[in-house]
């Protein structure tokens, strides 16, 4: 047992061969085992925050899975990513399950260098069946006999790549391709009645499989009579098929249907998967799932148990109650800005609550919407209501926003519509990884023709740069907010409806910032004139496009450093760099920013090794500065 978990003992999954011992339990001890996962996932979530409820949904249908397939050779492809803890547990990782989403810990997600179970790197959604279809494809070529199983969910399967994959995948008639949708919300119509029920009933039936399989070959094996038989066999069924219930989408992509399937009953779950095994053709179960189950306060409100920070196990109460975010802060400024201008609408992916905008849908349902997790359907569809004269804002989380790239640069760009996009968790946001760190967005939206970005360094400059944004610009424009609140943030707020503030003072170094390590550069400038080390200081709010005066106010310093919460490579830092060799400038100009992708640790960790903490910038000014 790791001695991480020692306090966790009385865990007898610490002691078992996973995921091995999974094929030789009972039905009992399986279950058993399904409450012992529910206590660590609770016990360990409670205090390092994470994916709650989806996991606590998916414990016995990833049992299940273990026990049918044999991972690694079979590869489990999970969509999104963050249900996979019972899967990490089941794979050799229980005894560093008490690290995950820590520094130098498991990943919150699907990793594949941290384990050969781990089949493919994953963090955003509807992804998993077209991964899934080029591994099948990539198995077939190489005469791989095993099967590729790709775990999608209910709100995943609205992301329009989920059906392009389901149509691939049906169209190349993928026979090692099964489907496992875990609906746990979104209710899927399917045939009723008690001959469609059978029907459905036989077809999940193992032994049905087996019966059919062995009638064809017997048939088979005489061809002159067997396969003209075959054939009529097949198109009477299909026939009677058809005159008693129609296919279900899926069916029509080309898939065998099979569920639904009560997805926490150990004996339905692996009959149907058996079921799938032995299907020559692509397969789709359906498994109906309780998200939060066996937790009760998860269980009432799956959505505010789906990503957690501490909490207490008895109660379900958050360990620190809540001191407001930017998130809140921006949908109550757009809510009242809303108030007044019945032309602005609000749009979200499947966050609403993530994104603060629970307060305007409350306020104005008429003119909220959730498009589901389809990023790019959102900006065209935020392009459509600009175009017909509405305002548009499109509130999204930094990293889900590079989904739509092509939607931003053709939708909305050329046609220089107005489009306001609140780009909700930009820069560092800590313990989910590399798959979620929004520091690619300033470097994206720069490409763009014709886009302003603003970066707010607090909640009174968040409602300001809103404000801005919707009334003062006339193209695409972000207004970028970090994960977190402004709690910390003690700079002078003076002039902070300016675009750009410089603190001059008698040095030869001038340090430029903007959004929240602007607090760092304050601190840093603070400390290090104490002593004696003087620093002029060019905070930008909005930061691009860049101007010419804040080019010409950086020429006369022998030494600009600019220290950037993105990747410098295509960001402001990069951008004001060369404008700076363009204006002839002969100091020494350096560049700080996150410009690779960083793994899962805390945010003031994470700054810190990217050179973006107060005791770093603190080090710049003693190393590129004077005394006084």
């Amino acid at each position: 047992m790791s001695k991480n978990n020692q306090e966790f003992g009385e865990y007898k999954l610490f002691e078992m061969n996973l995921p091995q011992d999974l094929k030789k339990m009972n039905v009992y001890q399986c279950r058993r085992l399904a409450m012992e996962i529910r206590s660590l996932l609770m016990r360990v979530i409670s205090r390092n925050g994470g994916h709650l409820a989806s996991n606590l949904g998916t414990v016995e249908l990833t049992m299940v899975l273990h026990r049918v397939f044999d991972s690694p050779k079979d590869k489990i492809i999970w969509d999104v990513g963050h249900q996979c803890y019972t899967h990490k547990i089941l794979t050799g990782r229980a005894g560093k399950f008490c690290t995950i989403r820590k520094e130098n810990g498991i990943s919150g997600f699907p990793k594949p260098e941290e384990s050969e179970h781990d089949a493919f790197i994953s963090g955003h959604s509807s992804t998993s069946i077209s991964v899934a279809c080029g591994i099948a494809e990539a198995m077939r070529l190489q005469g791989n006999p095993h099967h590729v199983i790709a775990v999608i969910g209910d709100g995943a399967l609205t992301g329009g790549m989920a059906f392009e994959g389901l149509n691939n995948g049906g169209k190349k008639k993928m026979k090692n391709l099964i489907v496992i949708l875990n609906d746990n919300d979104m209710s899927i119509s399917h045939n009723v009645g008690a001959v469609s029920g059978y029907l459905r009933s036989i077809r999940k039936s193992e032994h049905y499989v087996q019966t059919k399989q062995q009638l064809e070959k017997n048939l088979l094996s005489n061809p002159k009579v067997g396969e003209p038989a075959v054939r009529v066999l097949k198109k009477t069924k299909d026939s009677v098929k058809r005159m008693i219930f129609q296919p279900t989408m899926f069916e029509q992509f080309g898939f065998v249907y099979l569920g639904p399937v009560d997805g926490h009953n150990f004996q339905e779950l692996e009959e149907a998967l058996r079921t799938a095994k032995r299907y020559d053709a692509p397969v789709f179960i359906h498994v109906k799932t309780i998200k939060g189950k066996g937790y009760p306060p998860a269980e009432r409100n799956p959505s505010q148990f789906h990503g957690v920070s501490q909490f207490d196990v008895m109660t379900g109460n958050p360990e620190v109650s809540g001191a407001g975010c930017y998130s809140d802060e921006f949908g109550k400024a757009l809510t009242e800005l809303a108030k007044q201008d019945s032309r602005i609408c609000a749009i979200t992916a499947a966050m609403t609550y993530g994104t603060g905008l629970q307060y305007f849908q409350k306020k104005f349902p008429e003119r909220f919407y959730d498009v589901g997790i389809a990023e790019q359907h959102a900006v065209t569809f935020a392009a459509g209501l600009a175009s017909a004269g509405m305002k548009p804002v499109f509130a999204v989380y930094s990293t889900f926003l590079q989904r739509a790239y092509d939607q931003l640069l053709h939708d909305v760009s050329i046609g220089k519509l107005k489009v306001v996009l609140g780009i909700d968790r930009a820069g560092i946001v800590g313990e989910d990884g590399e798959t979620h760190q929004g520091t690619f967005d300033v470097p994206m939206l720069t490409s763009i023709p014709g886009t302003a970005i603003y970066s707010p360094a607090c909640y009174e400059e968040l409602k300001i740069c809103l404000k801005k944004a919707i009334y003062e610009e006339s193209g695409l424009t972000a207004v970028r907010y970090p994960r977190g609140n402004d709690a910390d943030m003690n700079f002078p707020k003076e002039n902070s409806d300016a675009d750009y503030i410089l603190t001059e003072c008698r040095s030869d170094l001038l340090l430029i910032s903007y959004g929240r390590v602007y607090q760092a550069i304050w601190d840093a400038h603070c400390a290090c004139a104490k002593k004696g080390y003087l620093t002029s200081i060019l905070k930008l709010t909005k930061i691009f496009p860049v101007p010419e005066e804040l080019v010409e106010i950086a020429l006369p310093y022998k030494t600009v450093i600019f220290f950037e919460e993105s990747s410098g490579y295509g960001g402001i830092s990069t951008i004001f760099g060369s404008l700076l060799a363009q204006y002839g400038f002969q100091g020494q100009f350096v560049r700080v920013s996150a410009d690779c992708f960083l793994k899962q640790a805390s945010v003031p960790v994470l700054l810190d090794k990217s050179n973006l903490s107060a005791q770093a910038v603190c080090r710049y000014i003693y190393t590129y500065g004077s005394q006084d």
